[in-house]
């Protein structure tokens, strides 16, 4: 939230998971509880689709759960000597569709899977 520009989420309603306890902010919940509780509540309430932003340690609890149903992966430009993973072991195999590919000037490329249902 503090990469020198405005934060792009700032008017949608937001969670921030973190293992430390703090206020909420305007429309952003830091949020340290469960996640699938979290997510089957924000399925209930109105709205359209639930955008997740994380590292592997967020994707794979929601992966264990069977709570996501499209992944949209980003590949940037750069070759990290010892990196952090995308995925943890022993996740659930899942079959996915290609959905879309994009590609951007500066290198990077954007693929977006759904799960096959």
């Amino acid at each position: 939230m503090s990469f020198g520009i405005g934060f792009p989420h700032a008017d949608k309603e937001c969670y921030v998971i973190t293992r430390s306890e703090i206020h909420a902010k305007e429309k952003i919940t830091f949020y340290n509880k469960s996640l699938p509780d979290l997510i089957t509540n924000l399925k209930m309430k109105n709205g359209k689709n639930i955008f997740v932003d994380g590292g592997a340690e967020i994707v794979y609890e929601l992966m264990k759960d069977n709570l996501i149903d499209e992944y949209i992966i980003s590949i940037i430009p750069v070759m990290l000597g010892n990196g952090i993973r995308l995925f943890h072991d022993s996740r659930p195999e899942e079959n996915l569709q290609l959905v879309d590919c994009k590609t951007f000037d500066s290198g990077l490329i954007q693929i977006h899977y759904k799960k096959n249902q």
